[in-house]
């Protein structure tokens, strides 16, 4: 009997001993040395400096260009870049994979992905990982730049995204930033040109997009769908096809951004497609088409944006519930607000400032004594009829209006301004167009 103690004794004393070993073997190596990757060193490939590095140590990958079939990355450490080392797909493969939590890749130069119709191949593609860090990179050509799918916690920011050469088409060209089924991820402060959308969203929580730059894409400068509960702050969408699309989602606020430039003839600032508790603070929407356009909009907040020189300024169509509409400027746009409708279905406007107002102020309060009916009777006939707008400079389109003010019955009935701002009223208003902009 006493044998049999000694025996279990001994056996419970030797797990206690091998406890913390084992512990020590999965948990990342604290102070793990550094693995040098370079062309004519030990370590050639940073593939091969991967597999050497133990978890949480640094792979230095110096100057040089490395062409290697896909690198898997399956532990948690830093790839970092000394001088700009190129990653070169030489147009047939995707060149990185992130398949562990905990991995951070920066001051690397990723080209030459190469175009494929039946995969989506990304020069960095993170899939279900948590904590990624793609930071300070370029990309160059790389079909899709960075794709995640199925991560929480990552952060994409000061990278600069160059996509394909002139002259390519939506079909040869992905995302630069492509996030799939993911939480908690941060855009912050890249550069993004060239691609079909410059960011784009599908099924997303809690996404923070700031500080970013979104010009000259193909479609869509961000475009998301179904990512509810998310913030984008002080980015600038540029130049691109379409404008930005905000599409099936919830509970999303805009702030500070700038929507500028997009022209063609399905192009918007910014399109707000069947979404629910959008706010819409403090932005620019600046020589587009089509500012902003609200189609099955639900308590949509529009509040001190200023909208300039646009085409139609304000779009809200006729199935937008509860919208309040408040202290924006609305400077130089051919129209101003327009609808499809003659309801204004739950439009509440106040407080906004109109180049086109004629009232005036007796009580000196700033608020204009007469309501401003900003819906143009030549507008309706226009969404009715497109080829009336070659008659915009007419003599007949002038008779038109002047016959609004006078006798306002034609125009939507709930789309008035009943107390209009004299002078520019939103937060931005007064200094953006007193310096004429900042593009």
């Amino acid at each position: 009997m006493r044998t049999d103690r000694r025996r279990t004794l001994r056996a419970l004393l030797l797990v206690g001993a091998l406890a913390p070993v084992a512990g020590l073997a999965q948990a990342p190596a604290a102070g793990a040395p550094d693995v040098v990757v370079s062309p004519d060193g030990p370590v050639r490939t940073i593939a091969a400096g991967i597999a050497r590095a133990r978890p949480g140590a640094r792979v230095v990958v110096l100057a040089g260009t490395y062409r290697e079939p896909t690198i898997v990355v399956d532990r948690p450490v830093v790839i970092e870049g000394r001088g700009w080392p190129t990653v070169d797909g030489e147009g047939a493969r995707e060149l990185l994979r992130v398949r562990a939590d905990d991995v951070t890749v920066r001051g690397l130069r990723f080209t030459r992905v190469g175009v494929s119709m039946v995969e989506d191949r990304a020069a960095v593609r993170v899939t279900e990982a948590r904590r990624c860090r793609i930071v300070g990179n370029r990309f160059d050509d790389t079909f899709f730049g960075v794709y995640l799918a199925r991560v929480e916690g990552c952060r994409i920011a000061g990278n600069v995204f160059v996509g394909r050469p002139a002259g390519a088409s939506e079909s040869t060209t992905g995302n630069a930033v492509h996030l799939w089924s993911a939480r908690d991820v941060e855009i912050v402060g890249n550069r993004i040109a060239g691609h079909r959308d410059g960011i784009y969203f599908e099924f997303v929580r809690h996404g923070h997009v700031a500080d970013n730059v979104s010009e000259g894409n193909l479609r869509y400068g961000l475009h998301f769908m179904y990512s509810d509960s998310s913030r984008y702050e002080r980015n600038v969408f540029r130049r691109n096809g379409s404008g930005v699309a905000v599409m099936y989602t919830n509970v999303v606020a805009m702030t500070g951004n700038e929507f500028v430039d997009n022209r063609g003839g399905a192009a918007y600032g910014l399109l707000l497609k069947e979404i629910g508790d959008p706010v819409l603070r403090g932005n620019l929407f600046a020589r587009n088409t089509v500012g902003l356009m609200a189609d099955g909009a639900t308590r949509l907040v529009l509040e001190d944006n200023v909208i300039r020189d646009n085409g139609w300024g304000l779009r809200l169509l006729a199935n937008v519930q509860a919208s309040r509409v408040r202290r924006n400027d609305f400077v130089g746009n051919t129209f101003d607000v327009t609808s499809n409708g003659r309801s204004g279905e739950d439009a509440d406007l106040a407080g906004n400032y109109f180049d086109e107002y004629r009232g005036y102020d007796l009580d000196r309060d700033g608020r204009g004594d007469v309501p401003h009916h900003p819906v143009r009777l030549f507008s309706l006939l226009v969404e009715r009829w497109d080829a009336a707008l070659v008659l915009q400079r007419s003599f007949f389109v002038g008779l038109l209006d002047a016959a609004e003010r006078t006798l306002p019955s034609l125009t939507p009935e709930r789309l008035v301004d009943g107390a209009p701002a004299m002078r520019p009223v939103a937060g931005r208003g007064r200094r953006d167009l007193a310096a004429g902009g900042r593009h």
